[in-house]
């Protein structure tokens, strides 16, 4: 393995980052309040008061209504519109306190066209089997998630469960992704406003989360595919008022390198609305490829301005990205490559236990087709995508449909969509359905 080495400049770049904003920072907060009816805001947002029941003119006052319960969770974070059911599973175990147990069980079942080598038209397959064991008070708490899940990113290969969790039926020198345990850490929080963790951490970028149920479209978006998912590594966290920031020290794209620096910071304008920046990336370099560790990504710089709004019915979430990648020889491009995306992601809670989420989104990449990194489908391509995601949840029970589609252009041969890799576009259909608990 080749040791990383740090410039000053890239080190200047990357904390220059910092103050950014990010995703985790809600994470750290709480897991979701899920309100009745469904339709939960995502996790660290306070929930809007319910109005009373109207009463006839002239009587008292009805008694209060008692408070929605607040979670005591860290994670795992959910944007919405799914929620685990409150008050979640809780143990007392000896010398460790109160423990909360809780998880996912669920399926999928897809159809696409021009699928990748690997993958068929037609698939079923384990979306979520998942654990989620933790300790959320006192001086030292602690998160662990196990099991198996499956990643569906649009425009890319539908990783199944066995090979995202344990390599089977991949390229062999790929590997899994994150294994059988993909998230767990320590956490030492001596007061309420500030703790430090290290373990397998849920990355700082990005408004979408690692797991399907965790967002509020089945599959990850376009963006999402030029993100790091978890690292390994350390992270300190300081709340001040309305203003939460985060700084990481890890290994980026889990490459078992530690030479990425990440920052964040949320500011919580008011209970219905937020804005988030962060931007790190590797203060050096590596040359590692693997399922988890893409060689180009895992080399670059990322920028998010992120705002959310969240107020019954409506959860409405653009943000805005940018990376990367300078020029480097050793690595197989000699000049940089960039790519910018805009993306819109939204919920409309349609009443009762229905909803109705979507995403808008369409990214650009630049460089020079014969010398740049391929961040995309090829140097200088573009995509476009519409994905629409109807969800129904009754207490522990959900089951929601999906409809995607991605269009590319500028694509350069050898490096598009489909099983010869030449398409410029892909239509899939999804359903998936479980329980939460």
């Amino acid at each position: 393995m080749k040791k990383s080495t740090i410039s000053g400049a890239a080190f200047a770049c990357v904390l220059f980052g910092f103050g950014g904003a990010s995703a985790w920072a809600d994470e750290l907060a709480q897991a979701p309040v899920p309100t009745p009816p469904a339709g939960a805001p995502p996790a660290g947002a306070p929930a809007p008061a319910a109005p009373g029941p109207a009463g006839p003119a002239a009587a008292a006052p009805a008694p209060a209504a008692p408070a929605a319960p607040t979670s005591p969770l860290i994670g795992p974070t959910i944007t919405g519109p799914l929620a685990i059911q409150l008050p979640p599973p809780k143990y007392t175990l000896p010398l460790i306190g109160d423990v909360y147990f809780d998880g996912i069980g669920s399926g999928l079942f897809q159809w696409q066209n021009n699928p990748f080598p690997g993958n068929r038209a037609w698939q079923a397959d384990l979306s979520n089997g998942q654990f989620f064991v933790q300790k959320t008070d006192g001086i030292f708490q602690f998160y662990t998630q196990f099991g198996a899940y499956s990643i569906a990113a649009l425009g890319a290969p539908y990783i199944s469960a066995a090979q995202a969790t344990f390599g089977f039926g991949g390229v062999p020198a790929n590997g899994d992704l994150w294994g059988w345990f993909p998230e767990g850490f320590a956490k030492i929080a001596p007061t309420d406003n500030f703790s430090i963790q290290g373990g397998k951490l849920p990355t700082l970028f990005g408004a979408e989360y690692t797991f399907s149920l965790q967002n509020i479209n089945i599959e990850r978006g376009l963006l999402w595919n030029q993100e790091p998912a978890i690292s390994k590594g350390g992270q300190a966290n300081l709340t001040l008022g309305p203003v939460a920031l985060s700084l990481s020290f890890t290994d980026g794209f889990d490459s078992g390198v530690y030479n990425w620096v990440t920052g964040s910071a949320t500011w919580t304008i008011n209970s219905a609305n937020s804005f988030e920046f962060v931007g790190g990336g590797n203060a050096g370099q590596i040359n590692i490829a693997t399922l988890r560790t893409p060689l180009p990504q895992n080399n670059s710089y990322l920028f998010n301005l992120i705002y959310t709004y969240n107020s019954d019915p409506w959860i409405v979430q653009p943000y805005f990205q940018a990376t990367h990648v300078p020029g480097n020889a050793s690595l197989g491009w000699s000049t940089s490559g960039s790519t910018f995306g805009i993306a819109v992601l939204g919920n409309y809670h349609l009443g009762g236990d229905f909803n109705l989420g979507g995403r808008l989104e369409y990214i650009a990449s630049t460089g020079s087709k014969a010398t740049a990194p391929n961040l995309l489908y090829g140097p200088g391509s573009g995509a476009l995508s519409f994905t629409l995601t109807p969800t129904y949840q009754n207490k522990y029970f959900f089951a929601r449909a999906e409809f995607s589609w991605v269009k590319a252009n500028s694509v350069v041969t050898g490096l598009g969509l489909g099983p010869n890799f030449n398409g410029d576009s892909q239509t899939r259909v999804m359903i998936e359905t479980g329980i939460l608990f």
